[in-house]
């Protein structure tokens, strides 16, 4: 068949024409996503074997002075329930991430004002003064490159920033005016250039996207090299303007991973908390499917429900953090090993 072919060339060649792409994307079914899935992880395989990399994610604030029309703690929406942990909060929960055996610290929150370049250099600095063999990923939205350089200087050593659709148009759909799409794209390249392992990613099925706009995204993870890539199905949240769109596909999502995976064998790849939310067991399909990474919540269990980004978003059960041998076990079963240490990128 030829999309098999197309799936051969890629796993050889990591690079396809875009209009290559939008035939891959175009022909997904059942025999097409499995084929893909067993290249996937075989390519994966031949680089961290069978490990899947934990990190523990702390969401520490949900205000953010953005209004993303799919993001249910966007500034508009009034119903959401506001918090931000203090400096010692996120440190008593980098200590219960370390006391469970994680290595890598994901701080993640809203583009909050509060945490200026000072506040967050010295909660990085902290970190890193206590917990020296650990990493330190940031994912705090769209800074300065004199923020990011003093971030990295302080101790930060991976940040992740979606790009959400690198098709200007469509990220115009997705954002109101006042963000743009030029600014998100300089923001990933000054990471880059300032020694970051990167990461971008975008959401599977978002309003209004075509096969052509995942094409894109896909010829541009190829082209960007990210160390990182974090993709999941869309899901909309009832309090955004996109509260009425479809979810995305599971199954679509995981053949992408899959795709993602063919392009660059070596990426850290999530099997993100969307994934987990959408479907029973979506965690472990993508895992299946060539992802490497899941990152398991350690936020404050008071405001883990607050960080609703969607409807639906799992917070409990196998997405807590404090559930690691249970994470553990459930990928045992599928023939996986859980792996605390930093799970560093291989070049």
């Amino acid at each position: 068949m030829l999309i098999f072919k197309l799936i051969d060339k890629l796993a050889k060649e990591h690079s396809l024409t875009l209009d290559e792409y939008v035939q891959l994307v175009g022909n997904f079914d059942d025999d097409t996503y499995d084929y893909a899935r067993r290249k996937a992880v075989e390519a994966r395989k031949k680089i961290y074997s069978n490990k899947v990399f934990i990190r523990g994610l702390i969401e520490i604030s949900n205000i953010c002075k953005n209004d993303c029309y799919y993001c249910g703690i966007r500034k508009s929406n009034t119903l959401c329930s506001r918090y931000r942990l203090t400096k010692d909060e996120i440190l008593t929960c980098c200590e219960e991430v370390y006391s469970l055996g994680f290595r890598t610290f994901v701080l993640q929150g809203g583009e909050d004002g509060y945490f200026t370049d000072d506040v967050l250099c010295e909660i990085v600095k902290s970190i890193k003064a206590k917990y020296p063999e650990c990493a330190v990923t940031l994912s705090l939205g769209e800074r300065s490159y004199d923020s990011y350089k003093r971030l990295k200087e302080a101790g930060a050593d991976r940040y992740l920033l979606r790009h959400e659709s690198i098709t200007r148009e469509h990220y115009e759909m997705l954002h109101p005016e006042n963000m743009s799409y030029d600014e998100r794209v300089r923001c990933l390249n000054d990471l880059k250039s300032l020694g970051f392992q990167v990461g971008c990613g975008f959401m599977v099925s978002s309003p209004f996207m075509t096969l052509k706009h995942i094409a894109n995204d896909l010829k541009f993870i190829e082209e960007f090299k990210p160390q990182m890539c974090g993709i999941g199905p869309f899901i909309p949240h009832v309090d955004t303007p996109f509260g009425e769109f479809e979810s995305g596909s599971a199954d679509f999502t995981c053949y992408l991973l899959s795709i993602i995976r063919l392009i660059h064998p070596n990426i850290l790849l999530p099997a993100t908390t969307a994934l987990g939310s959408l479907a029973v067991g979506g965690r472990e399909k993508g895992i299946m499917s060539g992802a490497n990474v899941i990152m398991p919540n350690l936020s404050p269990s008071s405001v883990r429900e607050k960080y609703m980004l969607y409807n639906g978003k799992a917070f409990t059960g196998s997405e807590a953090g404090e559930n690691l041998a249970n994470i553990m076990a459930s990928l045992a079963e599928i023939g996986y090993e859980t792996v605390v240490d930093r799970g560093d990128y291989v070049k």
